[in-house]
């Protein structure tokens, strides 16, 4: 496939949106652009007594609605625009789900897998003094991302608290229970994403119990295979991959013992009867519901066209090119995007945040019941765009996005 530069993607969405809306021209320009970027070094004491030196940004997009809010990533191949594109995509989905926060990202130039537990603690506390002084609880709010994970925003939340001598939990979130964590959040993004999975099949007329297929098997779509079950009352998973290879076995799998095979043995290959195929071949599977939830640009315009599913459900951020958003629209395949579909995880971030600043916790079906309410609620203001504006899925939620944000920048004069 061709390769994609992520903000410049997020800059077309957020240019076809506003024109749609009308946005005069200082507007257009201020969402654009990231409101505030930071980039900076820090060096890490080895285990072998060396000092390596790490590269680092933390990025807020647009704050007009909130503070700002979006994940922190350990990726040997991070640059600033991915992190930028990322941070823009937080700002339009905190916005469609409508919950009062902005957008944000961060991220380490590193590879955290030849890393070991003591280096990992080490970086994740040199990132934090290095920004310190840009979060906070009513400034940008960072969780986890990819190679991140619950035990990383203890140590940063450990290092934000001795530097700012207070107790704050609720600066960082996705932390364990017993430090501020929330009922709820380990399936946040999968549950989301499967609840408007349910909303489109009973608007579209589509059997939620047919065949599904996921791309990527780390925590959402391990999720997504054991919900899309225990929510839509069945289906079967016929193709799922992940970053060392991919299987199918047309009579289907069983769900909770794939999750099991992957967490023993780190991958899905190899599980028992299963046939190994491409990468490729999981996307272009004859499924009902897709759910890509890997990395950036795996569907685009080179392999649409042989996208077989009727909705393709984007766990994932940015899995979508905006030519494969077109050819998925003309073949009438109803994309529900990740602004919409992936934003689960942060909804359930905002309660973690609302439960701290309380001190007072909810149980999981009371979090589960909210998710759901404010899932809905979204997926059907989508379609109210969606038919208003006669335009394909993710330009109608980027019009929900773009619309509110603009309003609130509007509203405080700052355009």
């Amino acid at each position: 496939m061709d390769s994609y530069n992520s903000f410049d993607v997020a800059q077309k969405q957020i240019l076809e949106a506003a024109k749609l809306l009308n946005l005069d021209q200082a507007t257009v320009d201020f969402l654009i652009w990231p409101q505030k970027e930071v980039k900076f070094i820090f060096p890490v004491r080895m285990d072998n007594g060396s000092v390596k030196i790490f590269h680092a940004w933390r990025i807020q997009f647009n704050t007009s609605r909130g503070p700002a809010k979006g994940g922190i990533r350990f990726h040997p191949a991070e640059t600033v625009d991915t992190i930028r594109a990322l941070a823009c995509w937080m700002t339009w989905k905190t916005a469609v789900v409508d919950i009062p926060l902005g957008g944000g990202k961060g991220g380490v130039l590193c590879d955290p897998k030849s890393m070991s537990l003591r280096e990992l603690e080490n970086l994740s506390r040199g990132y934090i003094r290095g920004v310190a002084e840009y979060i906070g609880i009513d400034k940008d709010i960072p969780a986890p991302d990819v190679y991140t994970n619950p035990q990383t925003m203890v140590w940063m939340m450990d290092e934000y608290e001795t530097i700012m001598h207070r107790h704050q939990p609720g600066v960082l979130t996705d932390k364990p229970l017993q430090v501020g964590g929330t009922q709820g959040r380990r399936d946040a993004t999968a549950r989301g994403g499967v609840v408007t999975v349910r909303e489109a099949c009973r608007s579209l007329g589509i059997n939620a119990k047919g065949k599904y297929a996921i791309q990527g098997f780390g925590n959402a779509g391990q999720r997504a295979a054991l919900l899309h079950q225990e929510m839509l009352g069945g289906g079967t998973l016929i193709a799922v991959s992940d970053s060392r290879g991919a299987i199918f076995n047309p009579k289907g799998f069983n769900p909770k013992d794939l999750v099991t095979h992957k967490l023993m043995t780190g991958s899905v290959v190899g599980f028992p009867g299963s046939s190994t195929i491409s990468h490729d071949e999981v996307l272009e599977a004859n499924v009902d519901i897709l759910y890509p939830a890997a990395l950036e640009n795996s569907i685009h315009a080179n392999n649409a066209a042989r996208i077989k599913a009727k909705i393709v459900c984007e766990l994932a951020n940015g899995p979508t090119t905006p030519e494969a958003d077109e050819l998925l629209y003309k073949n009438h395949i109803h994309v529900i995007p990740d602004i919409l579909a992936s934003a689960g995880g942060v909804t359930v971030s905002y309660f973690e945040m609302v439960q701290d600043s309380y001190s007072f916790f909810w149980d999981e079906d009371e979090v589960h019941h909210r998710l759901d309410k404010q899932l809905t609620r979204a997926y059907q203001r989508v379609q109210e765009a969606l038919r208003e504006k006669k335009v394909h899925p993710r330009l109608a939620a980027m019009i929900v996005g773009v619309a509110r944000v603009a309003e609130a920048c509007k509203l405080r004069g700052w355009v």
